[in-house]
């Protein structure tokens, strides 16, 4: 396939900027699951030999069903790109029967689980991290907290604690009691669950987060026991944009933590 030249742009990327990009298509659709939202898309890089190192990535969009993967498939196109392998995961979200509080988090483990059925791809199951934007970096944190054979784990924009999160008026904040089932003071356990803030990060955890990110505010930017780097200038997607700085410091840190 012809290699894609994303164009260098500034920071500050308007939504509309990412879904105008060129980009590859995935090289085989796998179902991880039962259900039809229950699949991944897997990327093979072309520019290196096997076995490919792996990222497992979680799409974001204020974990609701009117979002799926597709915005991210340019970034997911830059990648594959750089040499990394990508697992990119859908999943039931809020909208979807089984969606939202647990049964979205109980698929993302599902999927994350299935990278051992990808070494017939020439992927090295044991040299993987995941990797989340937005809502999608929530739940990589949070998986991350379970899946300690993983390399390390890159939250992009994340949000780090969804109790605070959900007391915000933007309409993806206004979107976490859906995703939850209630608000706070109804179902404060579940919240603490949920709650990344609340957990031991993985012991490679590191947080990308732009200075004028208007969707997550730079106060999730902070989570102990994680390494935050922050992009000045940047909002809530030049990060999944191949042709900004953002990009190129994702690509450093994956590389780095990957053998």
């Amino acid at each position: 396939e012809q290699k894609i030249d994303f164009p260098q742009v500034d920071n500050n990327v308007g939504f509309d900027q990412i879904q105008a990009l060129k980009f590859l298509s995935e090289d085989h659709l796998l179902a991880y699951g039962e259900d039809s939202f229950q699949f991944g898309k897997l990327y093979l890089p072309t520019n290196t030999k096997p076995s490919y190192p792996l990222i497992v990535f979680i799409h974001g969009g204020c974990w609701l069903n009117s979002f799926d993967m597709s915005h991210t498939n340019p970034f997911l196109t830059g990648l594959v790109q750089e040499g990394i392998a990508v697992w990119s995961l859908e999943y039931r979200r809020t909208g979807d029967i089984g969606g939202g509080w647990p049964g979205t988090y109980q698929d993302i483990k599902a999927g994350i689980d299935y990278v051992g059925s990808l070494d017939r791809y020439d992927i090295d199951t044991e040299n993987f991290l995941i990797a989340g934007h937005s809502a999608g970096g929530h739940l990589a944190l949070l998986a991350g907290t379970e899946t300690p054979s993983a390399r390390g784990v890159i939250a992009i924009a994340p949000i780090t604690n969804i109790i605070t999160y959900s007391q915000g008026t933007n309409t993806c904040q206004e979107a976490t009691s859906q995703f939850m089932g209630s608000n706070y003071d109804d179902n404060e356990l579940g919240y603490h669950q949920a709650n990344p803030a609340e957990k031991a990060p993985h012991s490679n955890t590191v947080i990308f987060h732009g200075s004028l990110d208007e969707i997550v505010p730079i106060e999730q930017s902070r989570l102990p026991g994680a390494t935050t780097k922050l992009e000045e200038g940047a909002g809530h997607f030049d990060w999944i944009h191949p042709g900004t700085s953002g990009f190129k410091r994702i690509v450093t840190k994956a590389l780095g933590l990957l053998e």
